[in-house]
């Protein structure tokens, strides 16, 4: 979602064994807005659970960044984003400068300063498994963060001011389903991302290292199902 972050939590949880056990120790409102915030807008998808890194080789941990880096470091990349690339199969950290608010990047640096600590129901959604590709699509679409910048129902509208269209794009309706009229053409948009985004323009992220096949189609069905 595009706003302020409101979400706050009193406990932390611990996972072992697939037992998540919740703890008294009160965790800083920030921080568990931080935490809400890396679920909302996908950084686990290529930094890792909790930051930890071993999605991607170019994509860095965070567990040691975020204590090596100021601040000031961090905002800048997280709005300005990092290691731009034309290679599809190379993750570059995208620009949000534009779709997460300041109030959510001091919130995001919080949680990282402190150590990406277990939060409370600050999780991403199951994807569901055996009920079709367009209902795995659907969820993977919020859990992987397309919803925060194409919007519900891929309807887009998020301002991207220095863009060519001046927002971020549909990805339903009838200009969309012409000029991406194959899955093919889908998938490789999705898998490209953009390699135009400089801050302020916001950019789309490569998903090509990221998104397995099927996951991909998936999203392509998910995306066939809207108006």
């Amino acid at each position: 979602m595009v706003g302020h972050s409101t979400r706050h939590t009193r406990t932390v949880t611990v996972a072992a064994s697939g037992v998540t056990w919740a703890s008294a120790t009160p965790v800083d409102p920030h921080v568990a807005a931080g935490a809400h915030d890396f679920t909302v807008f996908a950084c686990a998808q290529c930094h890792g659970d909790r930051g930890r890194g071993g999605v991607s080789a170019d994509v860095p941990a965070l567990t040691t960044v975020a204590q090596t880096l100021t601040p000031a470091r961090l905002r800048h990349i997280i709005d300005h984003g990092l290691g731009e690339s034309a290679n599809p199969t190379k993750p570059y950290m995208p620009v949000w400068g534009s779709v997460i608010s300041t109030r959510q990047v001091s919130d995001l640096i919080a949680f990282l300063r402190a150590g990406l600590p277990a939060v409370a129901t600050a999780e991403a959604p199951a994807v569901p498994q055996g009920q079709g590709l367009a209902v795995e699509g659907a969820t993977l679409y919020v859990r992987d963060g397309c919803i925060n910048c194409h919007g519900p129902n891929g309807l887009g509208g998020v301002p991207n001011p220095q863009s060519p269209d001046k927002a971020i794009p549909a990805l339903s309706g009838v200009d969309f389903r012409k000029e991406f009229n194959t899955d093919a053409k889908i998938i490789a948009l999705i898998r490209s991302g953009s390699v135009i985004g400089r801050a302020p323009i916001v950019s789309m992220p490569h998903w090509g290292g990221i998104i397995p096949k099927q996951q991909l189609q998936a999203l392509v069905a998910y995306l066939k199902t809207l108006k």
